[in-house]
Order: C-alpha cells, then structure tokens, then sequence
C-alpha cells in the first residue's frame, strides 16, 4: 500500500468516526433533552466540531436521528429471511421471521428511539419512509430466496408490502396497550386475522 493510500484511508476513517460520533451525541441529546429542544449548535459543541463541520456530514437534525441503526432491525430482517428455506411458502417465512425479531423492537432503546421519531410531524414523515425502506429490504431478500416469485409479476414485492403492514398495525395496537403483551402476539393475530380474510 503506497503512502498515499494509507493516508486517503486514514482520512475515510476519521470522516466515518466523526459521523457516527455526531450520530451517538445527537441521539443521546435527543433523548436527554427532547427532539425540539435540542440544537445542531449543542450537537456540534458535544461532537467536538464546529457548526460547519456538522453541516459537512449532516443537513438537519433530523438526519442525525435517521443516521442511527436503532435495533438494526432491517439488517436484521435480511439476514433472517436469507437463512429461510425456500422449500416454504414465502408469506409463512416471512411471517415466522417477523415473529422471531418481534423483542427487538420491545428493547428499551428502540421504544426510545420510536417515540422521537414520533414527537413531530416531519419526524412522523419521515418514520413512514423508514418503512417502505424495510419493504424494500424485505422484498430483496426475499428475490434472492424466491427468485421463481421475483419472476411473477411483483408476487414478491405484495408479500413484502403486506407483511411491513402487518408489522405496522402490529406495532400501533402493542404500543397503544403500553406493551402489556408482548408484540409478538399482536403480529401472530394479525397474521391470522390476514389468513382468515384470504
């Protein structure tokens, strides 16, 4: 590796640690303080970095929240689907996937986390773009296991959207009864309730 490989790798290592410590303070402050109380000048002050330099990795605050993994749910979900076998129905898969990922979701940060993204309207926008992401994600995962469904027409892609949907729904009956089951039940019935309507 000549000299100037080294420090062009020195420099992508330095710019992706003052990213993500941006990311950390940013969310630590989010959740000390309040999305909206909280300032990109007391972000950038935490981070070490002037305001300039914030806006070199990030345009708003909002983007500092998105940057964090949160659970790493959607890395996640991939690697679970991609260890399915395809000799299932793809729907039951992916069903029995969600189930399994369910108490990531139940983890005191990632309540957290749902909670800021849903304390303001941009936020709460912004929340329903991470979940067509997920479809996104899902449905590619499920091409590379079923790639005789990725062939009909977009089969693949309407289990994707209807199962996210199942999460969504899932996910706003656990959080509006203050968790008092666990998500994975709610998932259950409405997968069921989804079976009984086909």
């Amino acid at each position: 590796m000549s000299e100037e490989e080294k420090i062009a790798g020195l420099r992508e290592q330095k710019k992706r640690e003052t990213y993500e410590r941006i990311a950390e303070v940013g969310l630590a402050m989010f959740l000390e303080r309040g999305f909206e109380a909280t300032t990109i000048d007391e972000i950038a002050e935490g981070s070490g970095i002037s305001r300039r330099t914030f806006f070199y990795y990030f345009r708003s605050k909002e983007d500092v929240l998105l940057a964090h993994p949160g659970s790493g749910f959607s890395a996640s979900l991939r690697d679970t689907v991609l260890k399915e076998s395809a000799a299932q129905k793809p729907m039951v898969a992916i069903e029995s996937c969600l189930i399994r990922l369910a108490s990531r979701h139940e983890a005191p940060k990632s309540i957290a986390f749902d909670a800021l993204l849903r304390s303001t309207d941009s936020l709460r926008e912004r929340k329903k773009l991470l979940f067509l992401e997920l479809e996104g994600v899902l449905c590619s995962a499920m091409d590379e296991v079923w790639p005789e469904e990725a062939s009909q027409k977009g089969r693949n892609r309407l289990i994707a959207t209807t199962a996210i949907g199942v999460l969504r729904i899932s996910l706003d009956e656990w959080r509006d009864a203050g968790g008092k089951k666990k998500l994975a039940a709610y998932l259950q019935n409405n997968f069921n309730r989804l079976k009984t309507q086909l």
